[in-house]
Parts: structure tokens; sequence; C-alpha cells
């Protein structure tokens, strides 16, 4: 069974959108909430509050992509850096290997990889144009303990 929860945030004047429906769907997220919520640096942040097209080259649809987070944080010169961050777990960030896998596991993971890359690399163009910065974390970027 898949982890979810709902985070509250200590401070939720510097949440966008509505704090009752902040959803983590691993502890990672969890994590990541918690550090953009107590971060002084972090000046306002959301969480799956912003929509990316993107195409899909595994049913050749458009698509609604919504990031795990949009964060605003103030730079040692008091400028002000957007960032929007992804959440992963490492394995889907890289091309899955055949291995033992029953082919059908082996499918739905190309299928998986294939999607993410689509999601991110528009995700990548819109933030370039907003001149904002894209990331994706992993557990080993998030230390969860």
């Amino acid at each position: 069974m898949p982890y979810k929860t709902k985070y509250t945030p200590n401070n939720p004047s510097k949440y966008i959108g509505d704090t009752t429906k902040i959803i983590c769907r691993s502890l990672w997220e969890r994590r990541f909430c918690k550090y953009l919520d107590e971060n002084v640096n972090v000046v306002r942040w959301g969480s799956e509050e912003l929509i990316i097209p993107y195409y899909s080259p595994v049913d050749k649809k458009m698509h609604r992509y919504y990031p795990d987070f949009y964060v605003e944080t103030k730079q040692p010169n008091n400028q002000i850096k957007t960032m929007v961050i992804e959440i992963k777990p490492e394995k889907q960030t890289k091309i899955p290997s055949k291995g033992r896998k029953k082919k059908n596991t082996y499918l739905r993971e190309c299928m998986t990889y294939e999607v993410n890359q689509a999601k991110w690399k528009h995700a990548t163009m819109y933030c370039n144009k907003q001149g904002w910065e894209f990331k994706v974390l992993t557990e080993k970027d998030i230390n969860v303990s």
C-alpha cells in the first residue's frame, strides 16, 4: 500500500494554497514539507499547486503534470530564487534494466521512465521560460531518519 498522509504546516502564512490539502505521498515528501515549512530562507512554498502541460510518449496525448513542490527562497543577496521540485525514488530517474524482472514489470518501469522524462522535459522548458529552476530530488538528496 502506498504511503499517503496530510501535512499541517507550522507556518501556514508561507504556504501557497489550501493548507488543509497538503498531501505527502512518501516519507521523502513529508520530510521535504517539514524542511520548507521550517526553513527561514523559504519565503513561500506550495505542494502540487502548479500545473504544467506535457505530451506523453506512451499514449501520445497531452496531460497535466503537477510537480511536487513550488518554492521561493531568499538568497544571500536578498534576491528571490524560484524552484520547482519533483521528488522521486532514484530508480525512477534511471533507464530501467531488464535483469530477471517479469516482462510486464520491466515494461511498466520503462513506461514510467518515459513518462517521467517527458514531464521533466516540459517542466524544464516551462521553468526556463519563467527564469526558474527545475530539480528532481531523490532519497539520496533527502535524509529520512
